[in-house]
């Protein structure tokens, strides 16, 4: 017969041992989420960013193209809506200005 001290010496031995499983099957689900994602959707949201970035410089453009020597709509509109957007005037006025070749215009990702 087994004695009290060995039953419990199992039965601990036992929840290690489902908790060592149960641990692994979290970093397996996890795992074969990001793949599912990588496989199905990651594509369509990187391209999602590309448009909505440029379609950001766009609107800056139009808005605030007088920073950058091409004037299109009045200064009064463009001051209403300064606020709004001076946090991304530098970036915009960077990316704006950077010099481009051929690789950034055709914009394949590898």
């Amino acid at each position: 017969m087994k004695t009290m001290a060995e039953k419990e010496n199992w039965k601990s031995a036992l929840e290690k041992w489902l908790q060592q499983i149960g641990a692994k099957l979290k970093v397996g689900s996890k795992v074969s989420r990001q793949v599912l994602y990588g496989f199905t959707v990651h594509g369509l949201q990187v391209e999602l960013q590309k448009e909505r970035g440029n379609l950001e410089h766009l609107f800056m453009l139009v808005v605030f193209g007088d920073l950058v020597g091409l004037p299109l709509l009045p200064p009064y509109y463009s001051m209403r809506l300064l606020p709004h957007v001076l946090p991304l005037i530098r970036v915009w006025k960077r990316s704006i200005l950077r010099e481009k070749d051929l690789t950034d215009l055709a914009s394949v990702d590898l």
